[in-house]
């Protein structure tokens, strides 16, 4: 009798054999398979990331490939280049540097 009372209860519509294998397969393709849809939409948001990503490096390979052909053409933008990054200067010159206190910040955490 009690088993009865609890079926009763369930709506008409969800004791359909129809509708009870359509609400497996659903919750089986968005719960329970390898590929369910939250790991798909997971999957679909990393790859849109990874493209990006990938858009990203491409144009700064692009870049940093342009530089280096202005490095090995212009012997001035090479003289410029090694001035600037490695500090480098004439015998006869002074170098002063200025840093802003970010990049204090930084120099002084490596140290440590």
């Amino acid at each position: 009798m009690l088993r009865f009372k609890f079926i009763d209860r369930i709506p008409a519509s969800f004791r359909n054999k129809y509708v009870l294998t359509i609400l497996f397969f659903l919750i089986w393709i968005i719960l329970l398979d390898s590929n369910n849809l939250i790991s798909r939409f997971r999957d679909m948001r990393e790859l849109s990331r990874l493209k990006s990503d990938r858009e990203y490096y491409l144009n700064k390979i692009e870049e940093e490939s342009r530089k280096l052909r202005e490095l090995k053409t212009d012997n001035d933008n090479l003289e410029k280049f090694a001035r600037e990054q490695y500090r480098m200067k004439k015998p006869d010159e002074d170098l002063y540097i200025i840093m802003t206190p970010r990049e204090d910040r930084k120099i002084s955490r490596r140290i440590k």
